[in-house]
């Protein structure tokens, strides 16, 4: 009984240095810098950055046109104030009493079937 319980824990002492093997080939592929877990982390890290960076610029771009963009909206309202006061004074003006007649150009056709333009008030 005693050699079976030898045997069976010799079996179970090289499974498991079988195993811890195994498992020391995986983890040492699972951290290479080059091709594993490693590699992938300083790739993302290195994306994070690029990132991060991009943001910064996309953040002071938006702020510039945030100010050129309050600026203008300033400059259009006051010229807007500018044009209600003008056309609030041509309400105040009075009509002019003899106003000049519009002169407009009249088509005619002679008898020969041209035109002719002539003056008309």
């Amino acid at each position: 009984m005693e050699l079976i319980a030898d045997i069976l824990l010799g079996a179970g002492a090289l499974g498991v240095a079988v195993y811890c093997h195994v498992l020391s080939r995986r983890l040492s592929v699972f951290s290479q810098l080059e091709n594993g877990i490693g590699g992938a982390v300083a790739v993302l890290s290195v994306q994070v950055d690029d990132m991060t960076r991009a943001l910064a610029h996309a953040r002071a771009a938006a702020q510039e046109s945030q100010q050129s963009l309050a600026g203008m909206t300033e400059r259009a309202e006051a010229a807007a104030a500018r044009l209600e006061l003008l056309l609030a004074t041509m309400h105040d003006l009075p009509e002019p009493a003899d106003p000049t007649p519009v002169r407009r150009r009249v088509l005619r056709r002679r008898p020969d079937g041209s035109l002719a333009g002539e003056e008309a008030a």
